[in-house]
């Protein structure tokens, strides 16, 4: 599914962000990426999905190597995979239909295909009932909602969430791993950075720590593993 072979980024600056990385996801995985700050767990994330580009090494998801993708084939790549951030990057001037919609919109799906479909994801966030409203109108944790519901509109094989609770209170955060679980539950692979120690500690799912840009423990069933 995803593998890095000895991948190494360094950055014009002189950092090294990543140090040698070799690493294989299965399809279907629920993955934490935890470790300090600035160990390099943003670098390794946005690898993935090409927003960085290793200064040496492979990267491939399903058998394509993203270090020989032209600049121009890398919105296709996005095509099936799913990102949520931290800051939610919703469009203020649209309504949360309009918000998840507009990831239909730009493969040029029909438009009975586009409100079916932008339903169901919202469904699936609990947030039929505020399909008109705006992203300044909904609370943090619906916003992240609608995020995750743009992210899988478009029934992405792959889902990467760079620390989608960090903005969130504990009770909203919870409502947000729910989500994430009934996601990768129907097969939807998720690689998601988190700081969050009690969800690591309480969902127990395969846990990398990246230190000083390398993988110091990588566990099946791991434990977050440093001070809060």
């Amino acid at each position: 599914m995803i593998q890095m072979q000895d991948v190494w980024k360094t950055y014009p600056n002189g950092v090294m962000a990543v140090n040698g990385i070799s690493i294989y996801i299965k399809k279907g995985e629920f993955v934490y990426v935890v470790g300090p700050s600035g160990a390099g767990k943003s670098t390794f994330i946005k690898m993935m999905f090409r927003e960085e580009k290793p200064t040496r090494g492979e990267i491939s998801i399903d058998g394509k190597n993203l270090s020989k993708i032209k600049e121009r084939h890398i919105p296709y790549l996005r095509r099936n995979m799913g990102v949520v951030f931290q800051d939610f990057k919703l469009l203020p001037s649209l309504t949360v239909f309009e918000n998840v919609s507009f990831a239909m919109e730009v493969i040029e799906e029909s438009k009975a295909n586009i409100k079916k479909r932008v339903m169901e994801v919202l469904d699936v966030v609990r947030l039929k009932n505020k399909a008109r409203f705006l992203p300044h109108e909904l609370s943090g944790g619906e916003q992240q909602r609608v995020a995750i519901a743009r992210a899988i509109v478009n029934n992405p094989s792959v889902l990467i969430a760079d620390e989608p609770t960090g903005n969130l209170d504990p009770e909203t955060s919870w409502e947000i791993m729910r989500i994430l679980e009934e996601i990768n539950d129907r097969g939807t692979t998720i690689i998601m950075a988190t700081h969050n120690r009690d969800i690591v500690d309480s969902m127990r799912k395969r846990v990398i720590a990246i230190e000083n840009g390398r993988i110091s423990r990588d566990e099946a069933r791991g434990m977050y593993g440093y001070e809060s």
